[in-house]
């Protein structure tokens, strides 16, 4: 199969193209700076623009671009920069898929997209039937998903991954928690009751892989694990993991004031569960967080 992909850069980005080529699939990259190889095609989203060719010759095309959403203080210049390197990515992915002819157009496109589309949830679970919540958040992933349109109205099938933390020791959200929780400096972030919808990155690789080849499945699918821990579960069995105390909580107000108001995507509650997925028979090789730590830990 011929893979077209956007994002291609990023921590689930440079694991998926792997996770591609290692299938035997010919992946083509999207980049915005001079291509290095034969397999990068330049593109400029924020303009609006993609050579047609590129996409006619693909048979699925996948977008994980974004910038992240950890890291930064969320100015309203980076808000601004934020949205953009969504939805203008999707947009325009979208609408040349759409201007391909019916017979040459992508089966498919994989669209990124992300578990905030439900704000916070609380101690209530939620499946892909469930509104959008609100914030900014939730407005963000509103306006991402319905980017995608353009390829849907094509006839185009279009899954939308509401991917939750994927969990591997390279990136993501692990990757800066290792070091205070090795030195036994890890803990909770303020009450720790707010829900964390992990998953581990081999699942989410698994997942994708599952969707792109099930052709029965499209629209949004919850990429987190089958059981959401809290916050205080996650630091517990961290810790456990590490074989580290984990007792020196962050203060909410003091998590506020270090990244303003970013604080809120790491404190929301998101009891999210993969609705889609477990009809459709997926099997989790990690289910829990326990096996879900340590397969980001060691694999």
């Amino acid at each position: 199969m011929r893979i077209l992909i956007a994002g291609s850069s990023g921590f689930l980005g440079k694991a998926l193209v792997a996770r591609f080529v290692a299938d035997g699939h010919a992946v083509t990259r999207l980049v915005r700076r001079p291509p290095a190889g034969p397999h990068e095609v330049r593109w400029d989203p924020a303009a609006g623009e993609l050579d047609p060719a590129v996409v006619e010759s693909a048979h699925a095309v996948v977008n994980l671009a974004g910038a992240p959403i950890a890291g930064r203080r969320w100015t309203a210049r980076y808000k601004e920069v934020f949205r953009a390197s969504r939805v203008d990515t999707t947009t325009t992915l979208a609408r040349a898929i759409a201007a391909v002819p019916a017979a040459d157009r992508p089966a498919v496109l994989i669209n990124a997209s992300g578990v905030h589309w439900y704000g916070d949830t609380g101690d209530r679970a939620v499946d892909e039937d469930a509104p959008a919540g609100s914030g900014f958040m939730p407005d963000v992933v509103r306006v991402w998903e319905a980017a995608t349109r353009p390829a849907e109205s094509a006839g185009v099938r279009v899954v939308r991954l509401r991917t939750g933390l994927a969990l591997h020791r390279s990136g993501g959200l692990l990757k800066p928690l290792l070091l205070p929780f090795r030195l036994g400096l890890g803990g909770r972030l303020g009450s720790g009751r707010h829900y964390m919808p992990v998953i581990s990155r081999a699942d989410w690789l698994d997942a994708v892989v599952f969707l792109l080849n099930r052709t029965d499945i499209e629209g949004p699918v919850n990429l987190t694990g089958p059981a959401p821990v809290t916050n205080a579960e996650f630091t517990k069995a961290l810790g456990a993991e590490l074989r580290r105390p984990t007792l020196l909580p962050i203060p909410a107000l003091a998590l506020r004031i270090a990244v303003g108001e970013a604080a809120s995507a790491m404190l929301d509650s998101i009891r999210a569960v993969p609705k889609v997925l477990s009809q459709a028979g997926f099997q989790f090789r990690h289910p829990d967080v326990r096996s879900a730590l340590r397969s980001a830990l060691r694999d």
